[in-house]
């Protein structure tokens, strides 16, 4: 027996002697017709709580009409539309806030469909929502409304619920048929009962018992709220006029969200209602299809539809599928992780535990329906390769960028149908995983999004490119800049924008992991000598190739000299040119090669097709749509006649700080006093003190082990947290940021956000180079947080370079970091200042680091 305090009731003796009673902890499902059935059954349920001076809550949400009155009730009114998850984290709130032991009844469940279109998502609110309540010993009423979602919906609120009721009113006599009763059992518990009066009569007739479930079967096979909304959306659009202005807007929010802010009204503008029908018809799951593919999508429909028809010709078809973030959530839910992320919405959690969901992440199970449109897509692509892409809520947002802050993953989707399935399930695993990386949290963190509602949508893309013997690739990749923060020469006009271009996968120009380096590209004059000389393009242009190795069924790099070798089905002369530097010492040595030596300097392209007008055309109309600077990815293949035809696979607000008023630029009187001095920086026109400059020593660094140069990165990372914020300057060999220690200093941008600047600097000894890698996501964070750079090469003329002005006083190190690493502390030094400046002036390309007693003006 159970205890009479962990008893309630119905309101309806009859039924509760059924039943056996509610119990304490109980949510109670009434599967009904109408809202007005309901109230039948509401009223003597809340008189019988009211009898026993229960605590009455009301969570009011919905358009129809209230359920309960009185004043004795506590009324806490929510507005699903902000969302799954604050509206659940709502709810769970104001649970907490009432404690134990009180009575709920909550409106509708279909009426949240009216906010998230989805199924799935009611079900998820449900089953988290309901072990809480549970835990605090509540009783809830929730009415559902039959015919208004899914059979599937109904499932998963009966594994969840503890007691669900089926509840007919057939010539106005109300039947409750008990479908669940959880821990509870009787001869005649799961017939239908006739309600009358106080009494619960058990319908054991064959004849009125197949009446009822043939009319409760009839009504389950309608199709959920997604597959409706996207059925009425086509037929809108075919009625037209505001039949298809109403279905526009609601597909809008269903799968762009409701976003009156810029990106989400520009998508709006430009989206029309046959493009969200084609997304819609490409989803897997339903919800948002994130920042990345709205960008992509919006980019397309922006040049496709250019009123001068200049681009429809140059752009490559499209194709793509959009996991919604209505999985990102089911995927927790559904495994068991929906209190991970609670807990990480507090401010002291938020790092511990993403770490610990980035750990369980990667080892969860899809639901079957999933899987089963996973298939679909698989089927749908064939074994063409794709990429698997991040595509988040906040993504790719005015403002905020997360440039690769998020994983993406080549897949070459060879084998058996069972293998390609199982690939794609991991690599949406670990997209959903990388959402919990340390360096993505602590960008949300310093960008003040902790705590915005960010859901990872995933991008499913077929990889722009073609089959080239064993290998996958486009001919040529890269980023694009509608705004050229990096002009060598003050003539160029930024305005015209710039690229950075490689041959194969894109990877290289946006990652900076390899030993050379991408062609920078100044739209204004693409063949401008800076950017092409050929004795930097023959020291540090690029010499490997991103490619997808379909028979070792992976993402890899080859050499350029042997890609060149490879028939294309394209003129190779439009993607290189012989390294004139290389054959002339060849031919000093009186040596030959069998293969002469070749530059990716892209002077084909560039001089003889209509590639940059293109580029630098499609780039200024995405900018005045965006009415900002953008930043694109994109792919070019070339036709066997030569004919480049462009994929853009990326497309997002370029967060720019613009070259900003003039600064008086100091006069060098001593040079004892330079830090240093050279024309190679980005950051516009600044005038910064600076209290302390973090020196990484080069030729100490040389002699460290790979292990050590990472424990370096570390200590960099402690002393970006112990230093005051935007004060100090790095300064130290090679590339920062790599992911290959003997290029520099393999930090992660969180280890360096609070700087004021980096100085990348040049070191013979150990071929350590700085790389102007403007447009790669490494990049992207320092215009974004507004961290000044300069690229020191101190053989060229009119540099300077003194780094003893720093390493010649004072190691501070110690006073700021404990528990140094041995070995450590003789390369990196901590110089205190407090006469130090740096400034610079775009128009003149110069910046200079230097002590006030080397000062004038």
């Amino acid at each position: 027996m159970v205890a009479p305090q962990r008893r309630a009731g119905t309101g309806i003796p009859g039924l509760d002697a059924a039943i056996d009673g509610l119990r304490i902890g109980d949510n109670v499902v009434w599967h009904c017709d109408t809202l007005a059935d309901f109230s039948r059954v509401l009223a003597p349920f809340l008189a019988a709580a009211r009898a026993e001076g229960r605590h009455l809550v009301y969570v009011r949400f919905a358009t129809h009409p209230s359920l309960v009155s009185g004043e004795d009730v506590h009324v806490h009114e929510l507005d699903p539309r902000a969302g799954f998850e604050p509206f659940t984290l709502a709810v769970h709130a104001l649970i907490a806030a009432h404690g134990r032991e009180a009575f709920y009844v909550f409106d509708s469940l279909a009426s949240l469909l009216d906010a998230w279109h989805s199924d799935l998502m009611v079900t998820n609110f449900f089953q988290v929502t309901c072990p809480f309540l549970y835990e605090l010993d509540t009783i809830a009423a929730f009415p559902l409304l039959r015919g208004e979602v899914s059979a599937a919906t109904v499932a998963g609120i009966r594994d969840t619920a503890q007691v669900l009721l089926d509840l007919h009113v057939l010539d106005d006599v109300v039947h409750v048929h008990p479908l669940k009763v959880e821990g509870r059992s009787s001869p005649t518990m799961f017939y239908p009962h006739r309600i009358d009066g106080d009494a619960a009569v058990p319908v054991t007739s064959s004849t009125a018992a197949i009446r009822l479930s043939a009319r409760r079967d009839r009504i389950r096979r309608r199709p959920d709220h997604w597959t409706r909304l996207v059925e009425a959306s086509y037929d809108a659009l075919e009625e037209g006029g505001p039949a298809a202005g109403r279905a526009h807007a609601s597909l809008a929010d269903a799968l762009l969200g409701r976003d009156d802010g810029k990106l989400g009204t520009l998508a709006r503008r430009h989206l029309t209602l046959p493009d969200l029908l084609v997304a819609a018809s490409r989803s897997i799951g339903t919800g948002h299809i994130g920042g990345k593919a709205i960008g992509m999508l919006t980019a397309r429909a922006i040049l496709l539809r250019d009123p001068q028809a200049r681009f429809a010709e140059h752009l490559e078809p499209h194709d793509s599928f959009h996991v919604g973030a209505d999985v990102f959530y089911s995927y927790l839910v559904s495994n068991g992780w929906w209190r991970h992320r609670l807990e990480q919405r507090s401010p002291d959690r938020f790092l511990a535990a993403g770490a610990e969901l980035r750990t369980l992440l990667p080892t969860g199970t899809f639901p079957p329906a999933v899987r089963e449109a996973f298939v679909d897509a698989l089927e749908h692509l064939g074994q063409s390769p794709i990429i698997v892409r991040s595509s988040s809520l906040l993504e790719d947002n005015y403002g905020n960028a997360f440039a690769g802050k998020y994983d993406s993953f080549f897949l070459a989707n060879q084998g058996s149908p069972e293998d390609r399935l199982h690939a794609l399930e991991d690599a949406v695993r670990a997209v959903y995983a990388s959402a919990m990386n340390e360096d993505a949290l602590v960008y949300r963190q310093t960008r003040g999004l902790a705590e915005a509602d960010e859901q990872m949508a995933v991008l499913i893309m077929r990889v722009s490119g073609d089959h080239h013997g064993p290998l996958f690739f486009p001919h040529a990749a890269g980023v694009g800049n509608s705004d050229n923060l990096y002009t060598p020469d003050p003539s160029l006009d930024p305005d015209a924008g710039m690229l950075r271009l490689v041959v194969g996968l894109g990877t290289r120009a946006v990652d900076r992991t390899g030993t050379d380096h991408a062609r920078l590209v100044a739209l204004a004059d693409p063949r401008h000598r800076r950017l092409a000389d050929p004795e930097e393009l023959s020291a540090g242009g690029q010499r490997r190739v991103d490619v997808l190795d379909l028979a070792a069924g992976r993402l890899t790099s080859v050499s350029l000299a042997d890609v060149v070798r490879t028939d294309v089905s394209a003129p190779w002369s439009l993607l290189v040119s012989p390294d004139t530097v290389a054959l002339r010492r060849l031919a000093e040595r009186g040596r030959r090669s069998e293969h002469p030596p070749v530059v990716a300097d892209f002077a084909g392209l560039l001089n003889h097709t209509g590639f940059p007008t293109v580029m630098r055309e499609a780039l200024a109309v995405l900018e005045d749509a965006y009415d900002y600077p953008v930043d694109i990815e994109f792919t070019c293949n070339l036709t066997a006649e030569g004919t480049p035809k462009v994929a853009i696979v990326q497309c997002r607000p370029l967060q720019t700080r613009g070259p900003g008023p003039a600064v008086a630029m100091p006069q060098i009187t001593a040079r004892d006093d330079v830090l240093f001095a050279c024309d190679d920086f980005m950051g516009g026109n600044v005038r910064l003190p600076l209290s302390h400059v973090v020196t990484v020593r080069a030729q100490h660094y040389l002699g460290l082990s790979e292990g050590q140069r990472h424990g370096v990165a570390r200590l960099i990372g402690q002393l970006n947290r112990a230093l005051p914020e935007a004060s100090f300057a790095l300064v130290g060999p090679g590339r920062w940021g790599t992911t290959t220690a003997s290029l520099g200093v393999p930090v992660r941008f969180a280890e360096i956000n609070r700087a004021a600047a980096l100085v990348e600097a040049t070191h013979a000894g150990g071929g350590f180079l700085p790389e102007l890698s403007y447009g790669s996501h490494f990049f992207a964070d320092l215009v974004e947080t507004g961290i000044f750079y300069a690229a020191v090469f101190d053989t060229r003329p009119g540099v300077i370079f003194r780094p003893e002005v720093a390493v010649h006083r004072p190691n501070v190190l110690t006073e700021l970091v404990a528990d140094i690493e041995t070995g450590l502390l003789e390369v990196v030094h901590v110089a205190r200042f407090d006469d130090l400046l740096l400034a610079s002036d775009s128009a003149t390309r110069r910046v200079v680091c230097l002590r006030s007693g080397g000062v004038s003006g």
